[in-house]
């Protein structure tokens, strides 16, 4: 290592710990903020985060990179899909926001947040787009696994028709598994009289389904979600408008920068690059930086290391990771 690289290194250093240091001088603790919301919205609604990672999961598959190589049992168990539950404890329902490979302890785990005997199955699945880390999960409701009964997956159009006319999908409706749920860009689905639903359109690689990202809606809280996004550029809201109508925003953080795809070509797997987002956000004021909760992390992505340079300045800026196991109060 040369003097150089030792320099920038160290500075890089200094520069995390002066902004840690400039937020904590604010003296608000966010942690605290949320579990007093906890108690008070018990018998509310909460939102349960069940999943950070990109599609393919953590580790990645035939990776012997070391950010894959030698995860412990613990580590793993933490890396799932990106996925959110939703628990309306008044209306006694809950349901799934998209369906992933790991949806099987994804549900159980959500189901522990329950306050009543439930059934086995959600009250509805909502499901973004046809990109595997958020629709195959549903092969676990058909024949080859639970047999479940006509539990309604709420879908865009052409997502509707991609699972209605494609095998394996199609058998699950055929057998009456799953009921197919229209949803309509913009319009509001009113799930009981304090929980509702907005589907909204975003940019992304369509090829067999629009794209959709949601904003959840409870009587004291509002949600943002947007796991996939091409870029904030080429939607057709400005991002930094939206975010601060949010309480928390659930943003695409896929890649950190482009000198993780190695051999892809980044025009092929388009994504919104934290760096880039960044900049972008770092335009808002510290309160609304803080309603971000970065997810779809990819494997490569060096925000999953705690102490990596890249995590320490991202917290240090004052935004935070979508932590899996993580509950919010609505």
């Amino acid at each position: 290592m040369n003097l150089l690289t030792v320099y920038v290194s160290l500075c890089s250093f200094c520069m995390v710990i002066a902004l840690s240091s400039c937020n904590n001088i604010r003296g608000y603790n966010e942690d605290q903020a949320i579990e007093q919301d906890r108690e008070k919205a018990k018998g509310g609604i909460e939102l349960v985060v069940l999943g950070t990672i990109q599609d393919a999961g953590s580790p990645h598959i035939a990776c012997i990179k070391k950010c894959c190589v030698g995860l412990s049992a613990e580590e793993m168990a933490k890396r799932q899909v990106a996925c959110l539950g939703l628990i309306d404890h008044s209306d006694q329902k809950y349901y799934l926001i998209d369906a992933t490979p790991d949806m099987t302890d994804q549900l159980r785990r959500l189901q522990e947040h329950l306050s009543w005997e439930a059934a086995r199955v959600p009250d509805g699945i909502f499901i973004t787009h046809a990109h595997i880390g958020h629709y195959t999960g549903l092969m676990y409701l058909g024949r080859e696994a639970l047999g479940a009964r006509g539990v309604p997956v709420f879908m865009m159009p052409r997502m509707m028709n991609f699972i209605e006319n494609n095998g394996p999908w199609s058998q699950l409706i055929q057998l009456g598994n799953i009921s197919p749920k229209a949803l309509e860009e913009n319009r509001l689905l009113r799930l009981s009289e304090d929980l509702a639903i907005v589907p909204i359109s975003v940019p992304h690689r369509d090829e067999f389904s629009e794209t959709v990202g949601f904003r959840i809606i409870a009587s004291d809280k509002e949600v943002l979600y947007i796991p996939d996004i091409d870029k904030w550029e080429h939607w057709d809201q400005r991002i930094l408008d939206v975010i601060p109508t949010a309480d928390w925003a659930f943003l695409d953080a896929s890649f950190y920068n482009t000198e993780e795809l190695g051999h892809r070509d980044p025009i092929e797997i388009p994504h919104p690059l934290v760096e880039e987002s960044i900049r972008l956000f770092d335009l808002m004021d510290s309160l609304d930086r803080r309603k971000i909760r970065f997810i779809h992390l990819n494997h490569t992505n060096p925000l999953l290391q705690p102490n990596s340079l890249q995590f320490l300045e991202l917290e240090a800026r004052g935004y935070r990771l979508a932590i899996n196991g993580e509950v919010f109060p609505l």
